[in-house]
């Protein structure tokens, strides 16, 4: 399954490790800040699109900056899509 993260990005879950909310991760200590800055520099922090960041996916690979919230890609996540949901409603 795949979940899109904001922009032109999408990403198999099988390659996310976690779903961070920006604000709640920055506020009240420098350990994430520093994480974020080091994958930068790293070239590997991707922002997925012009809007303001309001949470991070960290991947297997990589870290993406996404406008969209936490909540709501977890929530993405964790649906599930029963193709046969679909023929039943018919």
């Amino acid at each position: 399954m795949f979940i899109h993260i904001g922009g032109e990005y999408t990403i198999s879950k099988l390659w996310i490790i976690g779903i961070f909310d920006l604000d709640q991760t920055t506020t009240y200590g420098k350990d994430t800040n520093d994480f974020l800055k080091r994958q930068e520099d790293l070239g590997q922090l991707d922002i997925v699109s012009l809007e303001i960041p309001r949470s991070f996916v960290v991947t297997l690979d990589r870290v993406y900056l996404s406008p969209i919230s936490a909540r709501t890609l977890i929530d993405r996540l964790n649906t599930k899509t029963n193709i046969s949901s679909f023929y039943n409603e018919r």
